[in-house]
């Protein structure tokens, strides 16, 4: 069965996540994603830990379906096969640290002009110019720079989030704006380049709060298991140990909500009728939901939220999500080779009906240069 990316060609000198989550989805589409690795020591994920048939975590979820280039690019021999790769390459995903491009004498402008169909795709930690042009950016020190670690958490304790947001940002918009630029191509016949910040990411994601401070003087404070702009909204133990959440995002929810908790006298209050007065009386609220809940089961409360028409769910820890019953009966897992042995992936999350759904393999570090340099040399 074809992919909707068979025949296009992806060369990627990437490391860490938001360019390997990008090609990796590209590579899902169909791309042949040719990844270029420093000889010896390779993406700095593949020696994070060796869990998964002695690979890393990370370097399994973000590189199956590629092949492994060992290629010394400071070498006039390696950096003259990377050209003839991208020679007949469609796209170029580059996350180098800053001016490493410059220094190889491959930055965009000059590949644009050697390779004017080629699709250049140039990721930074905070864009070109400006007083941090020059830093280096990994996740957490972008999202300390954007913002997000101090409306996570709780007040006076900032957290960064989890999932590495400003990574894994970065990497959707380069996957979905390489393939805007391909439908452009088809048009045009020229290719493209984009520049993505991942500093500019993360001020897209803060867009609400950006608001709120411009447009009210509200610089918003973490809540935990919250929503610094709704309320109710959060996590509330359960009578049988466990965490429901909860959530309302309208008046008529709230008004519902109220109902559920058997509360009528917090509906008719004025001092509650809007997100906004609610949001000023977060601790109370949050409060009768608690007592709510701390005298029933999860299973209670989720019938009881259903019925309702209140949003609900489990906290879940992350063992509870790879058990989970909603991707196992929707078929949503699927094995991926790695060098030691099959290990469990999820599939793609946006594959069109009739879009296969296999993977390829993970490489082994530079696994796959003979053959390249026998292709393009």
């Amino acid at each position: 069965m074809s992919k909707p990316l068979d025949g296009i060609t992806v060369v990627s000198l990437e490391q860490a996540i938001s360019a390997p989550l990008a090609t990796r989805h590209l590579a899902d589409l169909g791309a042949r994603v040719i990844k270029v690795e420093q000889p010896g020591t390779g993406d700095s994920t593949r020696h994070y830990d060796s869990v998964v048939h002695g690979m890393s975590a990370h370097f399994v979820w973000l590189n199956y379906g590629k092949e492994s280039v060992e290629l010394d690019l400071r070498t006039d021999d390696d950096l003259g096969l990377l050209h003839k790769m991208l020679a007949a390459a469609d796209v170029v995903v580059s996350n180098l640290g800053p001016g490493a491009l410059n220094r190889l004498g491959i930055a965009p402008d000059e590949l644009a002009r050697v390779y004017p169909r080629l699709i250049i795709v140039d990721i930074s930690g905070y864009g070109k110019g400006g007083p941090l042009d020059h830093k280096r950016a990994y996740d957490m020190l972008v999202q300390s720079e954007g913002g997000s670690c101090t409306i996570t958490g709780t007040p006076g304790h900032p957290a960064k989030p989890g999932i590495p947001i400003a990574d894994c940002g970065t990497a959707m918009y380069v996957y979905s704006s390489v393939l805007a630029a391909l439908y452009e191509r088809e048009k045009t016949g020229r290719g493209a380049i984009i520049e993505i910040s991942m500093l500019d990411v993360v001020a897209e994601f803060m867009g609400p709060v950006i608001n709120q401070y411009i447009h009210a003087g509200i610089d918003a404070e973490p809540v935990g298991m919250g929503s610094p702009m709704i309320v109710p909204y959060g996590a509330y133990p359960t009578a049988d140990g466990q965490t429901a959440v909860l959530g309302t995002t309208s008046d008529r929810e709230w008004q519902r909500m109220c109902t559920m908790i058997d509360r009528p006298d917090l509906a008719a209050d004025e001092k509650y009728a809007h997100n906004a007065d609610r949001v000023e009386h977060r601790a109370a609220l949050d409060e009768a939901v608690a007592q709510w809940s701390a005298t029933r089961t999860l299973d209670d409360i989720r019938a009881a939220a259903d019925e309702a028409g209140i949003g609900n769910a489990r906290l879940n820890r992350v063992g509870d999500l790879v058990d989970h019953p909603q991707l196992r009966e929707r078929d949503r897992w699927r094995d991926v080779q790695t060098p030691g042995g099959p290990a469990p992936a999820l599939k793609h999350p946006g594959l069109a009906r009739g879009w296969e759904a296999t993977a390829g393999s993970v490489p082994a570090l530079g696994a796959d240069t003979a053959a390249v340099r026998a292709e393009f040399e």
